[in-house]
């Protein structure tokens, strides 16, 4: 077998796997200005996408430009937020250079796509009889339909860990897969990092906005649409925090109900979204609630677009307010930038910024233990890192524990 990474090697971002020539796993892009995608355009007999991440399937619809029709296999949540990504690249970009596919491209992804449960082996580009693979996908605890991918061609069984937690979230439960396979291609996106108990960081949580709220103040909370947002809700629910939602995470919110056999607890999603407020915009609507005394939880989680631009000037100067970012920010991005200086672009300008900042990992992603105690199951099998910003350093680390790692270069071809 012979993979080629297309993208995702050595960095977070437009994640892209090739195995022979023939099956593409994942195919992102990378957010920057301008945005990156993988560094070839390939034409796969068939694809496979782990889950619904911008950086994991943002590019997805470019494959199927001219007479190109690859099946995309992915489960019903994945392929529900794929489509909705694309659209959202489509107002941000559509009709430019920057993006690579049109309405046409995002159209076709109902022509191609396979939808799979978990557990639940397929064949693929012929199966393993005619030449081809056999896939099963299998629950990665990250998002609702995230899911490890299992390459087998009947000699050598590829593992795809795409993005993966081991703990529990509200959402979704941790994984507890641990098919066997000759070779693991790893995700290390926090291999360098120990996240604190997620109880306590709720807890804190919690207990800031509570405390802003009781002051009188307002606290925006910038979220990803996809996971955490739900997230949020969730854990707003459980404090019992008067909430509203704006942004993507609105329509992710309401599609994850229908597909309650991807979330941890349907009836808590569902008590959530009932507990949350959803913001339509209407009528300077935004303006009144950020002058009100509520959590507002939306979009974008880096401060680079979306609504939070809206509530960010109007609760900027007062002290008492408050602005809770729940993810990992990005150097360049706003929201680090917000992070690091105490002041924010908005609308061009650059402006400070003297409501209190706070910052709460509610990653979705395995820190360095639960990197380890995941692979400890693997210490026989082959491991490629990828997807991290010190996949090297993490494979030397792996190395100096027995493993056999490394850390391919972006565009590396090997065999295995």
């Amino acid at each position: 077998m012979q993979v080629e990474f297309l993208g995702g090697a050595r960095e977070v971002g437009r994640s892209a796997l090739l195995v022979d020539d023939a099956l593409l796993v994942d195919y992102g892009l990378m957010t920057a200005e301008p945005p990156q995608y993988p560094v070839r355009d390939p034409e796969p007999d068939a694809v496979v996408v782990s889950h619904g991440h911008l950086d994991h399937v943002g590019a997805v619809p470019a494959l199927l430009k001219g007479d190109r029709r690859p099946p995309i296999h992915w489960t019903p949540p994945t392929g529900e937020l794929a489509r909705t990504l694309a659209e959202d690249t489509l107002k941000l970009r559509g009709n430019s250079p920057l993006c690579p596919f049109g309405a046409e491209h995002v159209a076709r992804l109902g022509e191609v796509e396979r939808r799979h449960d978990y557990s639940d082996p397929f064949p693929v580009a012929g199966g393993i009889d005619d030449g081809g693979y056999e896939v099963t996908l299998f629950a990665a605890g990250h998002i609702p339909g995230s899911a490890h991918v299992l390459v087998d061609d009947g000699e050598t069984r590829l593992l795809y860990t795409g993005d993966f937690h081991t703990d529990d979230q509200r959402l979704v439960a941790g994984t507890t897969a641990r098919p066997d396979a000759d070779v693991v291609v790893c995700e290390s996106t926090y291999s360098d990092v120990r996240h604190d108990d997620r109880g306590e960081v709720e807890e804190r949580f919690a207990e800031s906005v509570e405390t802003t709220l009781w002051e009188g103040g307002t606290v925006v909370v910038p979220a990803f649409a996809i996971g955490r947002t739900q997230e949020l809700l969730l854990v707003c629910a459980a404090h019992d925090i008067p909430c509203y939602v704006d942004g993507m995470g609105k329509g992710v919110t309401e599609m994850l109900r229908r597909y309650p056999g991807f979330v941890r607890d349907p009836e808590a999603l569902r008590r959530a979204k009932s507990h949350a407020r959803f913001v339509t915009g209407r009528d300077g609507q935004r303006e009144r609630i950020a002058d009100g005394n509520a959590a507002i939880v939306t979009t974008s989680g880096m401060l680079s677009g979306g609504p939070a631009m809206t509530y960010i000037p109007q609760i900027r100067s007062n002290p008492v307010n408050k602005v809770a970012m729940t993810g990992y920010q990005v150097e360049g991005t706003p929201g680090r930038d917000l992070l690091e200086s105490g002041r924010a672009e908005i609308d061009g300008r650059v402006m400070p910024v003297s409501a209190r900042v706070e910052q709460y990992d509610f990653s979705a992603h395995a820190d360095r233990d639960g990197l380890f105690g995941f692979l400890d199951s693997y210490r026989d099998a082959t491991v490629i890192v990828n997807h991290g910003d010190r996949c090297e350093a993490f494979a030397a680390d792996l190395r100096a524990d027995g493993f056999d790692a490394s850390a391919p270069a972006l565009a590396g071809r090997i065999e295995v």
